[in-house]
C-alpha cells in the first residue's frame, strides 16, 4: 500500500502586482518610521533593530488610504488562501491588525506565531539584496523527538518588492538577520 502524505501545511507566495502602490507604501512606511515617536520608543525598549509600529499604531487602514488600498488587495489573496486551505467559513476572514517594519541592516525577528488569528502574511515593499529570508518551521519539529533528521525542517521564502506570503498562523517563523547595507521595509498583518 503507497504511503498517504497527512496534514499538509499550506504556505502562499503570490505577488502584490501594483508597482505604484509599492513605491507609494515605501513611502508611507519611511514616513512611519520617522513621525511615530510610540513605535520607535516600543522599538528601542525592545530590542528591534529598526521600527516597528506594531504596539503603537492600530488604524493604518484608516488613517492612510494607500493602507486602505493594501488591504482590498490583501482581502483577495487571504480569500484565496482560505479557500486553497479548505477552511469551513461561515463568513470570510477579516484583517485584524497590520503593521509596518522597517529593519535596519543586522536586524531580525525571532521565531515566533501570531496567537488569536487564522490567517497571517507580510508583503514585502523594499528588499535588498542579502536583507534575509523568512524562515519557516516543520510544525511536527516539537514533537519529532528521536526521529532522524529530514532535510525540510527549516524552509526559507526568499521575498522580492511586491511578494505576499501566506500562512496559517500558528505556523512558528522567524526573520533571518538583515545582512543588507540598507533597510528593508514590509507591513505584517493577521486576519481572524
Amino acid at each position: 500500500m503507497p504511503t498517504r502524505q497527512l496534514f499538509a501545511t499550506g504556505f502562499y507566495e503570490g505577488a502584490l502586482g501594483d508597482d505604484a502602490l509599492i513605491g507609494e507604501l515605501d513611502d508611507a512606511c519611511r514616513d512611519l518610521a520617522v513621525e511615530d515617536k510610540a513605535g520607535r520608543a516600543w522599538s528601542r525598549a525592545h530590542g528591534y533593530r529598526g521600527y516597528t509600529s506594531y504596539a503603537s499604531l492600530n488604524d493604518l487602514p484608516a488613517r492612510d488610504p494607500r493602507f486602505a488600498d493594501l488591504v482590498r488587495r490583501l482581502d483577495r489573496h487571504v480569500a484565496g488562501f482560505a479557500k486553497d486551505c479548505g477552511f469551513e467559513l461561515g463568513k470570510r476572514l477579516r484583517l485584524d491588525s497590520l503593521w509596518v517594519n522597517v529593519l535596519k541592516p543586522g536586524g531580525t525577528h525571532s521565531g515566533h506565531l501570531h496567537p488569536h488569528s487564522a490567517v497571517s502574511g507580510t508583503v514585502y515593499i523594499a528588499v535588498p539584496p542579502g536583507s534575509g529570508a523568512l524562515k519557516l518551521e516543520d510544525p511536527r519539529l516539537p514533537m519529532l523527538m528521536a526521529a532522524p533528521a529530514r532535510p525540510d525542517t527549516f524552509v526559507y521564502a526568499e521575498p522580492s518588492a511586491g511578494s505576499v506570503f501566506l500562512w496559517e498562523s500558528w505556523l512558528r517563523h522567524e526573520v533571518m538577520p538583515n545582512a543588507a547595507k540598507a533597510e528593508r521595509v514590509s507591513i505584517s498583518f493577521n486576519y481572524r
